[in-house]
């Protein structure tokens, strides 16, 4: 028989308290554990910016939400442009989104490929906005691949009309000798 003073109860699969990993048993699986009150009052915000009863959120309205793009103005744009693609299909600004989707977002000079964890509608913070997806993107492209060609030094002044050339040629304007712009001699 158990003494008073032991506080272990023994349930069906073993004991209450702390689990192998050192954790609490209380504590919850299911959400981030974050000791930092910020996160926690942000992931609070987010969980009221969650549409109640199922209600379906619009495409722009989410990549928005979740910063993809910097505006919804953009996002609606870049629906309307043929850059935005949930599950394969081009899709309008109004396209209403599900848990589950695949949103590929063309921007740049890169792709984001996500898919949809939590629906929200108004824009949260960086970390909370993180969990509403799960980001399947190719890393982006190193910063030496998307530095521009010719850049002059400050102070340089007016480019020469050979300094000009140059660039032209750099930049792939030109097409080389003979290319358009130039006489044939």
């Amino acid at each position: 028989m158990p003494s008073e003073d032991t506080d272990i109860e023994e349930t069906a699969g073993g004991t209450a308290g702390p689990d192998a990993a050192g954790a609490p048993a209380d504590a919850k699986a299911d959400g981030p554990e974050t000791d930092d009150p910020k996160i926690a009052a942000a992931v609070a915000a987010a969980e009221a910016a969650v549409p109640r009863n199922g209600e379906p959120v619009r495409i722009d309205s989410w990549i928005w939400a979740v910063r993809l793009v910097k505006t919804r103005s953009t996002g609606a744009t870049a629906c309307k442009g043929g850059h935005v693609r949930v599950n394969g299909q081009n899709v309008k600004p109004s396209h209403l989104l599900r848990v589950g989707d695949e949103v590929r977002l063309r921007q740049e000079h890169r792709e984001r490929v996500v898919v949809v964890k939590r629906l929200i509608r108004k824009r949260v913070g960086a970390p909370v906005a993180a969990q509403c997806y799960v980001d399947n993107s190719p890393p982006p492209p190193p910063r030496e691949a998307v530095a521009p060609a010719g850049v002059r030094d400050r102070g340089a002044g007016r480019p020469t009309k050979r300094d000009r050339r140059e660039l032209e040629r750099l930049r792939g304007l030109m097409g080389g000798p003979g290319g358009p712009g130039q006489r044939g001699r």
